[in-house]
C-alpha cells in the first residue's frame, strides 16, 4: 500500500473523503444531527482541519485517496487560543448553528489530553467502500512508523467503541473512557509507548 506526504492539491478530494468515513460518527452525529446539514457541511470542516494541520504536523494520504491521517507533532496537540481565534471565521462556516455542540467536543478533548511530547493521531479515516481491506491499518502504521519509531509515544481519541480493537492491534491501549458534558457522546483515550 502506497502512502505519502498529502498535496495541498489533493484537499478537496481528502475532505470528501473523510465526510464520507466520518458521517456515522457519533460525535459527528452528535455535532450535527441533520444528515442533510451532515452532508453539508462536513467537507467544509474537513477542508478546514486539512489546513490548519498542515504546519503542526503531517498528512498522509493513500496513492488513491481511500483513506488519510492528520498528525499532530508533538506539543501542537491542543487547540490553542491563537488557532482558535485565526480560525474563527472559517469554523462558524463550517459549524453554522452547531459551533456551541463542535466548542463543547473540542474543549472535552482538549481536557483529556495528556501532559508531554507525543504524536497525535488527530484524524484517521477510510472511505467506507474501502473499509475492512487493511488500508486503515496501513496509512496508520505508515503514520506511526514515519512520526513515532520509538521516539515518541502516540495518543488518540475515539467515540467508537468498534475501533478500540482496531487501534490495540496497532499497540494503542485504553488509558480513559470519558463523556462530553451534556449529553454529548462518549469517547475513549488510546495510548501507544515509544
Amino acid at each position: 500500500m502506497s502512502v505519502n506526504i498529502a498535496r495541498q492539491d489533493q484537499r478537496r478530494t481528502i475532505a470528501a473523503m473523510l465526510s464520507r468515513a466520518f458521517f456515522d460518527d457519533p460525535a459527528i452525529r452528535w455535532i450535527f444531527p441533520s444528515p442533510a446539514d451532515r452532508s453539508k457541511r462536513l467537507p467544509k470542516l474537513f477542508a478546514l482541519l486539512f489546513d490548519t494541520d498542515a504546519d503542526r504536523g503531517m498528512r498522509l494520504v493513500t496513492a488513491k485517496a481511500e483513506a488519510a491521517t492528520l498528525w499532530r507533532a508533538p506539543g501542537q496537540a491542543q487547540t490553542g487560543l491563537g488557532e482558535m481565534l485565526a480560525s474563527l471565521l472559517p469554523m462558524i462556516g463550517a459549524f453554522g448553528p452547531a459551533i456551541g455542540r463542535a466548542v463543547a467536543v473540542s474543549k472535552a478533548i482538549d481536557a483529556h489530553m495528556p501532559d508531554g511530547d507525543y504524536w497525535y493521531l488527530h484524524i484517521a479515516g477510510c472511505d467506507p467502500m474501502y473499509q475492512g481491506k487493511g488500508i486503515g491499518g496501513s496509512i496508520v502504521r505508515d503514520g506511526l512508523q514515519r512520526a513515532v519509531d520509538g521516539r515518541f509515544p502516540a495518543y488518540l481519541e475515539t467515540p467508537l467503541e468498534r475501533n478500540i480493537s482496531f487501534y490495540r492491534g496497532l499497540g494503542f491501549a485504553v488509558t480513559s473512557e470519558w463523556v462530553v458534558p451534556k449529553g454529548g457522546p462518549r469517547f475513549w483515550s488510546m495510548w501507544r509507548p515509544a
